[in-house]
Order: structure tokens, then sequence, then C-alpha cells
């Protein structure tokens, strides 16, 4: 009965441990199992609407010290905040996106981008920095993961692609999987 117990505690934190462990390292872990590649670019919108601009001003929380790692995150965490995801055909223009709180991985992306490239133009760095929607397709150890779907909503996914426009230093994002896995950056092919 005692070697039961020892081997039950020891099988739990076991488990235990691995789960943090795999929590911890989970951005690590999609990088080197998922990838995507490119197939196309979606329109690129700009923040208008005085509700979605005051908005994020009001959700700012940094100052003119921002880097574009700070923005990158920013738009992030606020596309999740403010987006709940629905697979129904949706809105994909971020000033109604807004209003609606409703989208799927086409608005995720625009509304990322939107935000993203509000906040570079705010903070000086639109001469630099520039956010874009991509359209790709996802990788799994090498193996695109579309072809195992029928449905056209599965026929590619959007990601984010933020570029130096100078250097050509590329940041990779994916803001629907971030709102699920808080997986910030992904790896591109």
């Amino acid at each position: 009965m005692n070697q039961l117990k020892r081997f039950l505690k020891r099988s739990v934190i076991t488990i235990l441990a691995l789960l943090f462990c795999l929590f911890i390292f989970r951005g690590s872990l999609y990088r080197q199992l998922f990838s995507y590649k490119t197939i196309g670019h979606r329109k690129n919108y700009k923040a208008f609407d005085k509700e979605l601009t005051d908005y994020i001003d009001t959700k700012t929380p940094f100052s003119k010290q921002a880097d574009i790692k700070d923005i990158i995150q920013f738009s992030l965490q606020l596309t999740s905040e403010t987006l709940t995801f629905r697979i129904a055909k949706n809105e994909n223009d971020p000033n109604k996106l807004f209003k609606t709180k409703k989208a799927h991985c086409v608005g995720y992306s625009a509304f990322f981008s939107s935000t993203c490239n509000y906040m570079i133009d705010k903070f000086g760095y639109a001469n630099r920095w520039s956010s874009e929607p991509l359209i790709g397709q996802v990788y799994f150890c090498g193996i695109n993961i579309h072809q195992f779907f029928k449905t056209s909503f599965f026929k590619d996914h959007d990601f984010n692609c933020i570029t130096n426009k100078l250097t050509g230093e590329k940041y990779f994002v994916d803001p629907t999987i971030n709102d699920y896995l808080y997986i910030d950056y992904v790896n591109v092919k």
C-alpha cells in the first residue's frame, strides 16, 4: 500500500511538473512544431473611428519610451481583450469590428495590424516600422494542416508581419493563437 501511494504521488508530481514545463515553454514548443508560409496579403485598414482610436489611447500603458516589441505586445493584448472568436462570417474592418467584437482569424489579424500601425504612427515610428496582415498556411512538423479540412473556412489562416522598412527585420505574430494560447511570436518558412 505504501509503495502504491509513493508511486501515485511521484506520478502526480511528474505529471504536474511536465504540465508546468509545457506551459512555461509553450511558445518555444509551438515555434518548433508549427510554422507558417505566406500565400498572400490582406487589406491593411487604418484606424480612423474616433471611438476606436480613443479606446486605443486610453488603454495605452506606456509613454514615448515604447519600443516596437512593446507596441507588438500591447497590440496583441488589446486585440485579445477586444475580440472574441466566431467562425461565422464576420466584419473584417477594425473600425466596425470594434463595435461587433466578434471575428475569425481575418478580423483578428486586421484588428491587430490596425492597432499596431496606429501605435507605430503615434510613437513616431511610421518611417521605420509597419504591420501587415498576411494570408498563410500552417504547417505541423512540415505537413500542411489545411489539406485535412474540407471546408473553405480552413483553406488558409491569417497572421501578421511587422517589418522594419530600413533594415528588413521582421516579427511574425498570430493574434488568434495569442488569444487562446498566449503565444506571441510565430515561425515563418
